[in-house]
């Protein structure tokens, strides 16, 4: 204890203030230090949150102790990354977000008893609006959405009904399709009552008129979907072509257009096709008639007219005999009757355009070189493109395949330069990667700090001090403390020999210095003699030579 106050009395108040500051520092240091290394990765819990969704938010972590940031002037919540899943499922228990907007939980959280109709009628109305919007902005590319609704009140004697109708307003990420802004006017008509799609009226954030609202164009909706349907047909046959296409150069090599040209008019065609050779026989009808008829002398005379009177029977009699004979034979011609619908789409005329990237060899430096597809390669893809998309030059379709060198590398090396196995361990991911980087500075730091800082600290007080002496003729010198060099072992100072200018000089008789002396001295004769050597070899060269290949044959 007494050796450590004795100690602690050397140093001086000056040195132990500087001890304790630069202490204090370095104590803030490493705890700074420590504080970043232990901080756990922090991944956002939300995005684009509303101001009251914030708010509500941090309530709920500030409940819970968990330890959050603020980002984008409380639009982002930033929380643990191993915590955010159970966040987000707690958060969604409770409701929260709500996205700015109220739901079906408007009627949970009011009480019904003593409420009118009409707060009964605006709360089904709000909550209507809010899962409207909560549920457009689920759609992709939707970043917030508000809905308004007017639902006119039937009257009890009215005749004429009016359509309720809907205004909805749109903020972005990117921008929409014809298919998608109809699918937003089906969804929010399908919700109300007698609402049609032709009354919901859309726009952006920026008032771009996305969909009028006043009523359905039949000519407009019919030119869309003709529109949209020759787009997925190109967009499926590009994909096809693609698939076909990647599976030779690679992934993202290849880009492909295709332009088609579809009839869209619905043909019915009626043919019927008679074949004379193909008769045969429907039915046949015979006929066959035989008569005979006799006839007598009937000549008119007196004694035949005259009543009572004797007639003439020795007339001439007459016989007469018919036969006839009839046959009615009816055929069957083999007809076709042939009724053809062809429905719209047809292809007229189709084009497709490919451009493909060459080929990248690796060298063992690691330099890519870039090299043509052979021109055997580029008309076999053509080959295949023709076979997937139909190709028919009757119709003028065509096919170019192109190779040209793109503008970007490729994103992935081949797989024979890929790492696999244990190496694939060090792959490290952007997030790992900052993180090395953080760590690795902090890394940096300390050291310097140690380097810089506490090294020199460390020094500075275990290292000798410097005490002032006056020698008998009053003059003033420093010499070292016990241990330090000219200082016995039991701590009696060296005596100290003063120069003629008054500073303290080496003492001849120490052992050292006569150490130094004949060390010196030895010096001086090697000198001499290397400088004698080298005089007599520059005299006597071949003499010299002689000897030292003497010596080289005893040496072997």
């Amino acid at each position: 204890m007494n050796g450590a106050l004795e100690f602690l009395t050397k140093l001086g108040p000056a040195r132990l203030a500087a001890m304790a500051v630069v202490t204090a520092l370095l104590v803030g240091f490493f705890a700074f230090i420590t504080l970043k290394v232990t901080q756990p990765v922090m991944a956002p819990l939300y995005s684009d949150l509303s101001v009251q969704d914030s708010a509500a938010i941090v309530k709920e972590l500030e409940a819970q102790a968990i330890t959050y940031e603020l980002r984008h002037e409380g639009a982002q919540i930033m929380v643990p990354k191993d915590a955010a899943l159970r966040l987000r499922m707690k958060l969604a228990e409770k409701g929260v977000p709500t996205g700015g907007s109220v739901g079906w939980e408007i009627f949970d959280k009011s009480d019904s008893l003593g409420t009118t109709s009409y707060v009964q009628n605006i709360n089904h109305l709000r909550a209507l609006e809010g899962e409207l919007a909560r549920t457009i902005r689920s759609i992709d590319r939707v970043q917030a959405a508000r809905v308004h609704l007017v639902i006119p009140e039937r009257q009890v004697f009215q005749r004429d009904k009016r359509d309720p109708t809907a205004s909805i307003a749109l903020k972005l990420r990117g921008q929409l399709d014809g298919a998608q802004i109809r699918a937003i006017q089906h969804l929010v008509a399908a919700a109300i009552e007698g609402m049609k799609p032709g009354r919901v009226s859309i726009v952006d954030e920026s008032g771009r008129l996305l969909a009028s609202g006043q009523g359905e164009d039949p000519e407009g909706v019919v030119a869309a979907s003709l529109q949209e349907r020759t787009t997925a047909f190109e967009t499926r046959v590009e994909t096809q072509i693609e698939s076909i296409v990647a599976s030779i150069v690679g992934q993202g090599r290849a880009r492909v257009r295709v332009t088609a040209d579809l009839d869209y008019n619905r043909v019915t065609q009626t043919s019927d096709t008679f074949d004379p050779t193909g008769q045969v026989v429907r039915s046949t009808q015979t006929k066959e008639e035989n008569s005979t008829n006799a006839s007598g002398d009937k000549s008119v005379t007196v004694a035949n007219q005259v009543p009572g009177g004797t007639q003439d029977q020795a007339g001439a009699t007459t016989k007469e005999a018919s036969n006839t004979s009839e046959e009615t034979v009816n055929y069957e011609i083999s007809k076709t009757s042939r009724t053809e619908i062809m429905e719209a789409g047809r292809i007229k005329r189709i084009s497709v355009a490919l451009l493909v990237d060459g080929l990248y060899t690796t060298a063992p430096d690691g330099a890519v070189t870039y090299q043509p597809r052979p021109k055997e390669d580029l008309d076999r893809i053509a080959a295949l493109v023709r076979s997937s998309v139909g190709f028919d030059e009757k119709r003028g379709d065509q096919v170019e395949v192109v190779n040209l060198r793109f503008a970007e590398a490729p994103a992935t090396l081949p797989l024979e330069n890929q790492k696999t196995g244990f190496a694939a361990l060090f792959d490290f991911g952007r997030d790992d990667i900052l993180r090395l980087a953080e760590l690795g500075s902090l890394l940096i730091m300390t050291l310097l700090v140690l380097l810089f800082a506490v090294r020199p600290l460390i020094k500075r007080v275990t290292g000798p001090d410097m005490i002032t002496i006056t020698t008998t003729e009053g003059a003033a010198g420093q010499i070292a403390l016990p241990g330090s060099p000219g200082v016995a072992a039991d701590g009696t100072p060296l005596p100290v020999v003063l120069g003629e200018d008054g500073q303290p000089i080496a003492d001849p008789a120490h052992p050292t210095h006569l150490r130094l002396d004949q060390a010196k001295a030895l010096g001086a004769v090697q000198a001499g003699s290397i400088t004698k050597i080298g005089e007599m070899v520059l005299e006597s060269p071949a003499e010299a030579a002689a000897i030292i290949r003497g010596w080289l044959h005893e040496a072997a």
